[in-house]
């Protein structure tokens, strides 16, 4: 058998770092292909499946390997509480692209214009997944499978596409900017083909996204509220579109 560390140098170079044991759990639960996976304690690793994932404990239980804690701490640049990381392979790009163009979709595109928080980001595909979304794309620098984000998205990022794109790239269908100056979003019906886009948290939608949106739909909120947190925004109208009848996250 390989020595788990020598396995973890080997794909460290392209992988994605499943951080903690929820993020290993939602990875494969949707197919990710995880080649190594470490833990300080495999019987309490195995124990928290018992509890909470046994869907996945089998293939925990072949995968898990434990070292040290000196070398899980090694491996990844922040301890987590459940002491279990693992690496995946990235999925493919050209496949994810296929996927975010392919019309009709059956559950709304979110795009998040230049957005600067490594956690809401993750926070907002982890909301998308639980809707079923069709995906995730980021505009800007913000790398969407940086570490911090896949923690903050507890793996989901295998549930969904999630790809960087430019605005000019983003894909097909009505494209639905929110914005405290849109329409009350309580009056339109969103698309299952819906493009829905959300500017930063800091400088809100950038002028290219605005001027390509087909509508600017505003959020209710009470008078002197500056504004919502970007996660409760995406959920807050990824509700709105399933509520008025959105396909079944289950589907």
């Amino acid at each position: 058998m390989t020595d788990p560390v020598t396995l973890w140098r080997e794909h460290a170079g392209g992988a994605v770092l499943l951080d903690g044991f929820h993020a290993l759990k939602h990875a494969l639960r949707f197919e990710a292909e995880v080649p190594v996976a470490v833990t300080t304690d495999r019987r309490a690793a195995l124990a928290l499946a018992e509890e909470l994932a046994a869907d996945v404990r089998e293939a925990l239980d072949a995968l898990l390997a434990e070292v040290p804690e000196g070398t899980y701490a090694s491996l990844v640049p922040r301890p987590h509480p459940t002491a279990v990381a693992a690496l995946a392979v990235r999925p493919s790009r050209e496949a994810g692209l296929r996927t975010l163009a392919r019309t009709p979709r059956r559950a709304p595109v979110v795009v998040l214009d230049n957005p600067r928080n490594l956690g809401n980001t993750g926070a907002v595909i982890r909301l998308a997944a639980g809707f079923g979304a069709t995906g995730v794309v980021t505009t800007g620098t913000l790398d969407p499978w940086h570490p911090t984000v896949v923690r903050g998205g507890a793996g989901l990022h295998f549930a969904t596409v999630v790809e960087r794109l430019a605005v000019e790239e983003l894909p097909p269908g009505p494209l639905f900017a929110l914005d405290p100056e849109g329409e009350d979003i309580r009056g339109t019906k969103l698309p299952d083909d819906a493009v829905l886009a959300f500017g930063s948290e800091r400088s809100g939608l950038s002028a290219e996204l605005r001027a390509r949106a087909d509508r600017l739909l505003a959020l209710p909120m009470r008078s002197q509220v500056s504004s919502y947190n970007l996660a409760t925004s995406v959920a807050m109208t990824l509700y709105h579109w399933s509520a008025a009848g959105g396909a079944s996250p289950s589907a």
